[in-house]
């Protein structure tokens, strides 16, 4: 299947001409959030994989307002439209809720989905105000369902929304790469936050570096990339894989990061979490990811006991999973719009 995707540009010469029933997905990101970006290639080879008949289209998060209006001019019934998913509803990150917004209040005939998300309002004012915003909007559409990824996150949906919710893991839990190729592991690698959802204590960090001096070298860094100033529809499955080969050559990921998580269990490489700002890494790991052996969460500050738990995931067998039917809600949702 061809990889459309729509720009201000060339907006209309870039939209397929045919009778194919069309999955546009508006939102999607150019940043340079790893993260984020393997959501988004997730989200593509869910739907080539599992909706052939659907032609995918791309709308990169830049060019939503320029494409909202030729959508709509070429958008028939048997259509789907949806906004990508991440950990950014809310009003932590308002372009991307306020973009959620101009979709989901179009597009009212259509079933819309809200791909599997985290949800944080702030319990101030401004949090509220926004929250108020987000249900006027999202309330313009009964076609909208929108899909958590985590326990919490499903209870917020469910109790800040008139409309459906529905529950599914993280969609770069739907990638498996099992024979993904076998580096040489050593060293380990802290895969860090830097911005407004970091709340583990620089001490804690200092004292894990120092539990892992037997583990040279020792690294730090992000899934957020400086090398790159964009990242289009194009070149994300390269640096995905890049990404994940430098994990596949760890003997362990320390992180506050969900997705360098995930990307330890595609790669089988043994992983500590630690929690963020609101919690989205820890419920989501708990939701879906407990029972593999290799990552574990903590919020110890105990050097001790983070220890033990750096044992217990360094000494673990990897083993088979399979996420795959926990995708059953979203499969039947699209499956029954036709």
């Amino acid at each position: 299947m061809a990889n459309f995707y729509i720009n201000p540009n060339n907006v209309v010469h870039e939209l397929p001409k045919n009778n194919q029933p069309k999955f546009f997905m508006f939102g999607v990101p150019s940043y340079t959030n790893l993260g984020d970006q393997a959501i988004s290639l997730a989200e593509r080879k869910y739907i080539e994989a599992e909706f052939p008949d659907y032609q995918y289209i791309e709308i990169v998060e830049e060019d939503d307002d320029a494409a909202i209006p030729v959508v709509k001019q070429c958008i028939t019934k048997q259509d789907i439209v949806a906004f990508t998913g991440g950990g950014n509803m809310g009003n932590l990150y308002l372009n991307h809720e306020r973009a959620r917004r101009k979709v989901f209040s179009t597009f009212t005939d259509n079933l819309t989905i809200s791909f599997p998300q985290s949800i944080h309002f702030e319990d101030n004012e401004a949090g509220l105000y926004e929250q108020k915003l987000s249900q006027e909007a999202y309330q313009k559409n009964p076609n909208l369902v929108l899909v958590a990824r985590d326990a919490q996150s499903y209870h917020r949906m469910q109790t800040t929304f008139n409309n459906k919710v529905i529950f599914t893991p993280d969609m770069v839990l739907y990638m498996q790469y099992k024979k993904f190729p076998k580096l040489k592991r050593q060293g380990s690698l802290f895969v860090l936050r830097r911005d407004a959802e970091k709340v583990v204590k620089d001490k804690v960090i200092q004292n894990m570096k120092a539990l892992l001096r037997a583990y040279q070298p020792i690294e730090f860094t992000d899934t957020v990339l400086d090398t790159v100033k964009t990242i289009t529809p194009d070149t994300r499955e390269k640096l995905f894989r890049k990404e994940l080969s430098l994990f596949s050559g760890q003997k362990l990921i320390i992180t506050d990061r969900w997705h360098a998580m995930v990307f330890s269990v595609l790669t089988g490489t043994p992983c500590l979490l630690m929690g963020n700002s609101y919690g989205k890494g820890k419920h989501a790991y708990f939701d879906w990811l407990e029972y593999i052996n290799w990552v574990s969460y903590t919020d110890e500050e105990d050097t001790e006991r983070i220890k033990q738990q750096i044992n217990a995931v360094m000494e673990a067998k990897t083993h088979a999973y399979d996420l795959i039917p926990d995708f059953k809600q979203l499969h039947d949702l699209i499956a029954h719009n036709r």
